[in-house]
């Protein structure tokens, strides 16, 4: 049987579920098309679980040192059967959450895999999904206004680089460890490798991260790169860059893993327990019928206008597809922005120099706006505030006051571009920057915010005044 819908939207992660969510409350009658749990990679298997083993960490590494804050503890025990329990706990929480959400929005369920037809008998353009039912039952067809494609990525591999989930892994089979290794090798030293590369370390894992660039997390401002660079040194973690991994050279033998890595004068070898490959992640987009459609795909994944709209008007996509930067808040204001598009509301485009990034590392690190090497690049003649958590109150109380704060204003007219931070707390303390980026603050106005007194947003007034050489206490 046919069923008719004003929106159909194929994947239910972060920002399938949210667009649908904003449909349901403008009044369209919307279903979900899902093969497996609502939530998506971002609550089942990547920011929810990762950050809560990255708190376990936190919280082992805090203990091991407790008696800086003058607290003896003996016989501290890594239980990592249990903290993957806590992990699992939460995520399930939060996916019961996700289930009532949709349920109270009146939103259609449809467990399998969706495909999108081209013009039938059904409609005269294309865009009606067939589901293939997950329990084996007939096909369900739906017919569509407007489909929006959310199937979001999967991990990247390297070529000639099996992962077989026991010595080879990814970050959706390291979520899933019984135990953890004494040793890994992480090829890959971006957002993802040097979130792992910081849990482990912090577990107690010996850590080795290649990467194939000349920095660790290259897309973030270079000063940012480096102190991170230098803080996972301090963890014990040992960095290669320039370093491009030989996958031909892989051998398993006796519980170890050996792997070659040309380097910029020689080629090292490296061995370890197990090795995580965290080189970005792919684009979902096969076997959900763009054939069947005009829809053009960019370098693997589909290419749309500033409303999300894909060369076929009535079809939309967002998230990881699309590329960018694929992360959840993202998809989900790209969600929001697709569905407003298709019930007129003329929603603001997203601009990528206006979303707060955030790495879980330990120190954190959070961002917003341009590094100060593409500032230059674009031709801003710029000046730097930078202030050092060592000279705020409570970080020192806290016990974490590695880092600082770095803001980049445009020398003529005195507006943020950039405010990058690394340090305790950072990703809950960007939205102060992003919001002044949205608002076109100056450092002047950001410093004439009053900062409560002893917090660690103090650090984001000082590097405000920094900019202009007139910090109080530096």
């Amino acid at each position: 049987m046919a069923r008719d819908y004003d929106v159909v939207v194929l994947g239910g992660g972060t920002g399938g579920y949210v667009a649908a969510i904003r449909a349901s409350q403008l009044g369209l009658k919307t279903a979900i098309v899902e093969r497996n749990k609502l939530g998506g990679t971002c609550l089942h298997k990547g920011c929810i679980p990762s950050k809560a083993l990255l708190r376990s960490a936190e919280v082992y590494s805090t203990i091991k040192r407790s008696e800086d804050f003058g607290i003896q503890v003996s016989d501290t025990v890594l239980q990592f059967q249990r903290v993957q329990d806590r992990k699992n706990a939460i995520v399930n929480q939060l996916h019961k959450g996700v289930q009532h959400l949709i349920k109270q929005g009146k939103i259609d369920i449809f467990k399998g895999t969706g495909r999108i037809l081209g013009p039938s008998i059904f409609s005269p353009l294309s865009g009606t999904i067939s589901v293939e039912m997950e329990n084996g039952e007939e096909n369900e067809m739906l017919i569509p206004k407007n489909v929006i494609i959310a199937t979001g990525s999967r991990p990247r591999s390297l070529p000639n680089l099996e992962i077989d989930g026991q010595f080879v892994l990814t970050s959706d089979e390291a979520l899933e460890l019984n135990e953890l290794p004494k040793s890994i090798i992480i090829v890959g030293g971006g957002v993802i490798g040097i979130e792992w590369a910081s849990m482990l370390a912090d577990f107690g894992v010996q850590v080795t991260i290649c990467e194939f660039s000349k920095h660790i997390v290259p897309t973030e401002d270079q000063e940012i790169s480096k102190e991170i660079h230098r803080l996972l040194k301090k963890k014990g973690v040992t960095i290669c860059t320039d370093a491009k991994i030989m996958p031909e050279t892989l051998k398993i033998e006796a519980g170890q893993v050996t792997i070659q890595a040309a380097m910029e004068k020689e080629t090292r070898l490296f061995q370890a327990e197990k090795i995580l490959v965290s080189v970005g992640r792919r684009a979902n987009i096969e076997s959900i019928g763009l054939e069947n459609t005009d829809i053009e795909i960019d370098h693997g994944v589909i290419k749309v206008n500033e409303h999300l709209q894909t060369k076929e008007a009535h079809i939309y996509a967002i998230g990881d597809v699309i590329g960018g930067l694929q992360l959840a808040h993202v998809a989900s204001r790209e969600g929001i922005v697709a569905v407003e598009h298709i019930a007129g509301l003329d929603p603001e485009p997203i601009d990528a120099h206006l979303v707060p990034k955030c790495i879980y590392t330990s120190p954190e690190i959070a961002s917003v706006g341009y590094t100060e090497e593409e500032a230059k690049d674009k031709g801003y003649n710029v000046k730097v505030g930078k202030f050092s958590f060592k000279a705020i109150g409570k970080a020192l109380v806290y016990g974490e006051s590695d880092g600082f704060v770095k803001i980049i204003a445009d020398q003529e007219t005195n507006d943020v571009l950039g405010v990058h931070m690394i340090g305790p707390h950072v990703t809950d303390m960007i939205s102060e920057a992003g919001l002044a980026r949205v608002l076109d603050a100056t450092p002047w106005e950001i410093a004439q915010t009053i900062h409560p007194h002893p917090t660690l947003s103090e650090a984001i007034g000082e590097a405000a005044l920094a900019v202009d050489g007139i910090a109080i206490h530096s």
